[in-house]
């Protein structure tokens, strides 16, 4: 299948303004650098920067995807893992971790506690991110 056909169901949907993301970043230029791109490709973003607004956010509306930092002020981004997984309402979200952190443990730990992808902040522009976005969505719902 090539890059067109397979970025094409989440497309769709995107055009349909029915893909909910959401983004805990405390750090507000990169959050605001992130919600622009994905906004600019239709997806629906909100956006928190804390554990306990994040955890919020997903109770009152599920989206399709959490993209989830580590460090941050009150509950870690591991914190917000261990609720989701203790949650019915929330454990079934797809988690992406972004975080300056890339040990091998940092990452282990994450997808130990239910994180799909572990992305490394100076590793990826927001573009880079946005493309991985859109692969994991593919292989989820599509």
């Amino acid at each position: 299948m090539d890059q067109k056909q397979n970025s094409l169901p989440v497309a769709r949907a995107v055009e349909k303004n029915s893909v909910k993301l959401v983004i805990v970043e405390d750090d507000k230029f990169l959050r605001d650098l992130i919600i622009r791109k994905l906004s600019g490709e239709g997806f629906l973003v909100k956006e928190a920067a804390t554990g306990e607004e994040g955890l919020e956010i997903m109770r009152e509306e599920a989206p399709q995807l959490l993209l989830l930092d580590i460090l941050l002020p009150g509950l870690s981004g591991y914190d917000v893992l261990e609720a989701m997984q203790k949650s019915e309402q929330l454990k079934s979200i797809p988690v992406v971790m972004l975080s300056n952190l890339g040990q091998k443990e940092e990452v282990e730990r994450a997808k130990s506690l239910g994180a799909k992808d572990f992305l490394i902040k100076a590793k990826y522009t927001p573009g880079e991110i946005v493309t991985r976005i859109k692969e994991i969505l593919d292989e989820l719902y599509m």
